[in-house]
């Protein structure tokens, strides 16, 4: 059964198209973007020359709420390796390939009042 997700979150679309252009921009190319299924949602499906990563954006307005990282959940984290194994399972051409999971934090920008947006994001890579 297809899943799709609807994302009516703004701030959360926004931060997905920044993450997107980042890691465009360090050569990454697009898969897929907003992969759901019934065990979980992946925001971005990408390869890194020829490893497939699936990539986890999270935007944090507001510190109190923990950090972007902290988000990331146990919980979470199990159902992004399972929406994984479902995008593998259905998406064959890419079973073969080494998988990663990465997460890119995104920190709001009208409390940070850097020049450089690229320091309003963190990559981290093979976090899980």
């Amino acid at each position: 059964m297809f899943w799709q997700l609807k994302l009516h979150n703004n701030q959360g679309a926004s931060a997905e198209n920044r993450a997107l252009k980042y890691l465009s921009a360090r050569g990454m190319k697009l898969i897929q973007r907003n992969y759901a299924c019934k065990a979980g949602e992946i925001d971005l499906v990408m390869l890194d020359k020829e490893t497939l990563v699936f990539v986890e954006v999270r935007f944090r307005s507001q510190s109190q709420l923990g950090s972007a990282a902290e988000s990331i959940t146990i919980s979470k984290q199990n159902k992004i390796r399972k929406a994984a194994h479902h995008f593998l399972a259905c998406h064959r051409k890419h079973q073969h390939r080494l998988c990663r999971f990465d997460a890119l934090l995104i920190k709001n920008s009208s409390t940070h009042h850097d020049a450089n947006p690229e320091k309003l994001i963190e990559w981290l890579q093979g976090i899980f």
